[in-house]
C-alpha cells in the first residue's frame, strides 16, 4: 500500500480550475519530485495534500482519507508541509521556530533528541540557534524551514521550491540535505523548478503542465526523455 494514494485530485480558486484529475502516489521512504512551470498547480497540489485548500477526488494516507481532515489535524497524522516562501517566525530566534515545529508533541526527551538530528543535518543552525531568524541568509532560512517541519516528526513532508531564491552553494546542501531526510526513511513529496538536481535526488518524477500530471516516471527515464530535456534542462 503506498503511503500516500491521489487518484482523479482537483482543485480550483472560485471558478478557476488549478489542478484537473491529478493522480500519484508515495511510496515510503520515497523522494518524489514534482516539477513544472509557475503556475502549473505544484503549490496547489501540496496545499490540497495539507489540507489547507479544498479539492475533490481520492486523497489517502496509507488508506485513510484525508479529505475530511483539516490541516492542523493532518500534521498529527504525520504530515508536515514546508510552503514556498518559509513562513518563519522572523523575529523569533531559530530554537523558538524549531520548537514551535514540535508543538503537538509532549515528550521532551523525544523533541530533544529530534532537535539534535536536526542540527546535525544543518551543523550552522547549531551555531545561529538563539539568533534571530531574520539575521539570516536566505539559504540559512530555508534550513529552519525543513528543520521545523522535520519536529513535526513527519512520515510525508512536502516541500515547496525548497531551493528557489538561494545561492548555488546552499542550494546543492539543500538537495542533499533533503536526499539525507528520505534516506532515514520519511518519505518526502517535492514540488521544484530546478529541474537538474530534482532529477539528481528524486527517484521518481511527476510533471505538472496547466494543472494536469502531463509526464511520469522514475528519474533515469524523466532525464532521458527528449521533451524534459529541451522544456526542463535547455539540452
Amino acid at each position: 500500500m503506498p503511503l500516500l494514494d491521489i487518484q482523479d485530485l482537483s482543485a480550483s480558486y472560485g471558478k478557476a480550475l488549478a489542478l484537473e484529475s491529478v493522480s500519484l502516489q508515495v511510496e515510503p521512504g520515497e523522494l518524489v519530485g514534482v516539477l513544472g512551470p509557475n503556475g502549473a498547480g505544484k503549490t496547489t497540489l501540496l496545499k490540497a495534500v495539507s489540507r489547507s485548500l479544498a479539492a475533490s477526488g481520492t486523497l489517502k494516507l496509507e488508506g485513510r482519507s484525508l479529505l475530511g481532515y483539516a490541516a492542523h489535524e493532518v500534521v498529527g497524522l504525520g504530515i508536515c508541509h514546508c510552503p514556498e516562501g518559509r513562513r518563519l517566525f522572523s523575529e523569533l530566534s531559530v530554537r523558538k521556530n524549531l520548537e514551535l515545529g514540535a508543538y503537538l508533541r509532549s515528550s521532551r526527551q523525544e523533541i530533544a533528541a529530534d532537535m539534535d538530528k536536526v542540527l546535525t543535518l544543518f551543523p550552522i543552525l547549531r551555531e545561529r540557534l538563539d539568533q534571530m531568524v531574520s539575521t539570516l541568509s536566505g539559504g540559512q532560512q530555508q534550513f529552519v524551514a525543513i528543520a521545523r517541519a522535520l519536529m513535526g516528526r513527519p512520515r510525508l513532508l512536502l516541500l515547496d521550491e525548497p531551493s528557489v531564491g538561494i545561492a548555488h552553494k546552499l542550494k546543492i546542501e539543500i538537495f542533499d540535505a533533503i536526499r539525507t531526510i528520505a534516506a532515514s526513511g520519511v518519505a518526502v513529496l517535492m514540488a521544484e523548478q530546478d529541474a537538474l538536481n530534482t532529477l539528481r535526488v528524486a527517484q521518481r518524477i511527476y510533471v505538472l503542465e496547466n494543472g494536469r500530471i502531463a509526464h511520469q516516471g522514475s528519474s533515469s527515464e524523466m532525464a532521458g526523455d527528449d521533451h524534459i530535456r529541451r522544456i526542463y534542462l535547455g539540452v
